[in-house]
């Protein structure tokens, strides 16, 4: 049962977090009436250009996180980023005040790469790549010394889009790649990761779907895999699908059930693995649409936002891939306020494409200010096309 938005019927949903994935799933939870706050650390974020209402608060702060439910009291909590105060999450579900989507204990763990890591290699017994925890620059050179080797990857335990994140193919970039990990990370833990290298063929995200099916009950539906590039530990391109072995697939899905399944509740999870050959690794999970599944806007008959939003509200999904496509990330290039975007009659010009622009009030050089999308009969030209459309797009400050 839904109600009417801005009534007293409302079905009401708070999104922690209105970057460009907020915003999408802003739309999809309003095509079905449900009333939207949304809520970030900035004003006019990309969600609150849409939402009924926003708020601009320190989503680290418990009392503030706590004092903003209460005058709202959603039915649900959407976190949509990873600088949380998780405690007050936590404290408001055992309260039974609201549904924190998909579980405060999902948001906890997933947030912090030590409680997803230990999680799945240590008591689910999945493969991973070897890893380790530091809180001192010795406790990480000892980690290295010891086993994990060069080249390896040192991020912090709480960050996202690749902030903090650095390969170290060499024992003099250690230090630099630890001062980055410690200063660059959402919130400071006290703690860095390493992982070493695996030798992978590609990286995949296979959107996950937990979801009520016919009976009533809690089942499990697979997008098709999406490949993609990285760069500086952030997506550039993204693709679907993905052409994977049956092999290689299925236990890529049976590693995804697992985690998600341990995970509980409901919604679209975002599962990243590593495939060579045939031998699949977990790397990490977001439990909510992911950025290189913004694909999905041009492939799918049901996008990750539209199957989020189904699956937080009990509806049925349908994870059906409808053609192939690619995306390409749309650049700020220079860091200005206000800017304006020339190219988009020659973007869009180009066959089966479509641009998203995201409206974020401040542009950087790596900031993501958009996306391409194209579809075609084939990923390689699919690619070729969500970049040259990416390309038209010129980010320039406002005169």
């Amino acid at each position: 049962m839904i109600g009417t938005a801005l009534t007293n019927s409302a079905t009401k949903a708070l999104l922690l977090g209105s970057g460009e994935l907020g915003k999408e799933l802003t739309i999809a939870l309003q095509r079905y009436g449900v009333e939207v706050i949304a809520v970030d650390r900035y004003a006019d974020a990309p969600a609150q250009h849409v939402a009924h209402r926003s708020h601009v608060i320190d989503m680290t702060d418990s009392e503030a996180v706590k004092k903003l439910i209460a005058l709202e009291q959603p039915d649900f909590i959407i976190p949509e980023i990873e600088a949380i105060a998780t405690a007050a999450l936590a404290e408001i579900e055992a309260e039974g005040l609201c549904t924190v989507v998909p579980n405060a204990r999902a948001i906890q763990l997933t947030m912090n790469r030590e409680g997803i890591r230990t999680l799945v290699a240590e008591q689910l017994k999945l493969p991973t790549s070897r890893y380790a925890f530091a809180q001192s620059f010795d406790e990480l050179k000892a980690a290295v010394d010891s086993g994990i080797g060069y080249p390896c990857f040192i991020k912090p335990t709480m960050s996202s889009s690749g902030k903090g994140q650095s390969m170290v193919k060499t024992p003099d970039q250690l230090q630099a790649a630890w001062d980055y990990a410690k200063a660059s990370g959402r919130v400071d833990t006290g703690k860095v990761i390493v992982e070493a290298k695996i030798d992978f063929d590609y990286e995949i995200t296979l959107l996950t779907v937990r979801a009520l099916n016919a009976n009533g009950e809690a089942d499990i539906y697979f997008c098709a895999p999406i490949g993609h590039v990285q760069e500086h530990g952030d997506y550039r391109e993204s693709w679907q699908p993905q052409a994977m072995t049956a092999d290689a697939l299925g236990l890529a899905q049976d590693i995804a059930r697992t985690v998600v399944n341990e995970i509980g509740g409901l919604g679209l999870f975002g599962v990243e693995l590593f495939v060579q050959g045939n031998q699949v690794w977990f790397s990490e999970v977001s439990p909510r649409p992911h950025d290189t599944g913004m694909v999905t806007m041009i492939t799918q008959t049901q996008n990750e936002f539209e199957l989020h939003a189904r699956a937080i509200l009990g509806l049925p999904v349908d994870t059906q891939l409808a053609k192939t496509g690619a995306s390409a990330v749309i650049l700020g290039g220079i860091d200005a306020t206000g800017v304006v975007y020339e190219g988009l009659a020659q973007a869009l010009s180009i066959p089966d494409s479509e641009v998203r622009l995201f409206g974020k009030p401040e542009a950087f050089v790596n900031r993501r200010m958009g996306v391409a999308l194209a579809s075609s009969t084939n990923v390689e030209q699919a690619r070729t096309n969500a970049v040259k459309a990416a390309n038209c797009i010129v980010v320039k400050a406002s005169e």
